[in-house]
């Protein structure tokens, strides 16, 4: 994975924690979409590190 891509998911994926940190305060249900929508980013930027690797071993 090249540094811009790293770099989008590190900041999506930080700025999906800060809004679950700040919506704990306000809406349960808010926060816990926030918390889902994190770990999808973080589950993806997985996958896609992993698709990234095998093409160039390939």
């Amino acid at each position: 994975m090249n540094k811009s891509l790293g770099l989008l998911f590190a900041v999506t994926s930080i700025a999906w924690m800060i809004a679950t940190a700040i919506s704990i305060d306000y809406n349960g249900w808010l926060a816990l979409l926030f918390f889902v929508l994190g770990m999808a980013n973080i589950g993806l930027g997985f996958a896609v590190k992993a698709r990234l690797a095998k093409r160039a071993r390939a």
